[in-house]
């Protein structure tokens, strides 16, 4: 299978800590620095990878841990 078509079972969870910290995905973008679209891609699941340095921000700006916005799901 091709590397850009396997599937993964990492889950991204901006859409709840988005709603509990009353943020739109555009302001987040704008305060972690990075394009609307791509913050949308990692949000709907559909990343390849994501920047430490992008995580940083995102745990900074949200005040949350690395696994509060990601967890993997047992297949």
């Amino acid at each position: 299978m091709p590397e850009d078509k396997e599937e993964h079972a990492i889950e991204v969870h901006l859409d709840r800590l988005l709603e509990e910290r009353g943020m739109t995905l555009t302001e987040l973008a704008d305060r972690v620095g990075v394009t609307h679209v791509n913050l949308s891609i990692l949000k709907n699941g559909r990343a390849r990878a994501v920047r430490f340095t992008t995580l940083t921000r995102l745990c900074e700006v949200l005040e949350c841990q690395p696994g509060d916005i990601l967890s993997h799901r047992p297949g």
